[in-house]
């Protein structure tokens, strides 16, 4: 893959919701190109449709209209099957609540889309401790999420984005929860984990510091995308 092959897209997207007899319009006329290393942070309001936009690119939901294209492929056009064959491949997702199975070590946590992409445990074992040694957790491998800190929680969450080496990862309001020290390593190793792999980054968030951090700053209002 080349450095400006574009890893995600999307054209004249837009999303509605009915309420009632009520046509919410969230999203309209929303066009985005992601390059290849490419790091995005989107700002807006809350209720902007954020959220909303994070979840169409990352083929969790399906717009009202447009397209979304990942790998040259329209989200919309493919079954749900191979929807998720998609995101588990090309995309990874971190959230700001981070999701990390209870029950299951940090190491586990992390090979989960390894097994799902069927990748043989012991092999998806060994990559998902290689991650975690990346994000610094090389001594928490066999902690559980509750003997974790939430900045350690959070460092799981990106190790489990990465391990499948995605083209791009979405992030929802990644340091949001998390004090500004941990916040800010959090910052220092997205832009390392970017430089080295090339991995794309777009980056939901009110947090000022991460958005002034990323390459290119875009603002969500009335529906739509400002550079």
């Amino acid at each position: 893959m080349t450095e400006n092959t574009t890893v995600l897209a999307c054209e004249h997207l837009g999303k509605t919701y009915s309420q009632g007899p009520q046509v919410v319009e969230v999203l309209k006329d929303v066009n985005l190109e992601v390059r290849r290393g490419e790091q995005i942070a989107i700002a807006g309001s809350s209720g902007s449709g954020k959220t909303t936009l994070l979840n169409l690119l990352g083929g969790l939901d399906l717009p009202s209209a447009g397209k979304v294209t990942v790998a040259g492929k329209n989200l919309a056009q493919v079954n749900e099957t191979e929807r998720g064959l998609l995101r588990n491949k090309y995309l990874g997702f971190v959230y700001q609540f981070h999701h990390l199975l209870g029950e299951f070590t940090a190491q586990e946590n992390v090979c989960m889309p390894l097994l799902i992409a069927k990748l043989g445990s012991d092999a998806a074992l060994e990559r998902a401790r290689v991650m975690l040694q990346r994000v610094g957790l090389e001594s928490r491998l066999e902690h559980k999420p509750s003997e974790l800190s939430g900045g350690e929680r959070q460092r799981v969450a990106i190790a489990r984005a990465l391990v499948t080496e995605p083209s791009c990862v979405l992030l929802d309001e990644p340091t949001g929860n998390l004090d500004r020290q941990t916040a800010t390593s959090i910052h220092a190793l997205m832009n390392e984990l970017n430089s080295s792999l090339q991995i794309s980054f777009i980056v939901v968030t009110h947090d000022e510091l991460l958005a002034s951090s990323m390459q290119r700053r875009l603002t969500l209002a009335d529906g739509k995308l400002h550079e």
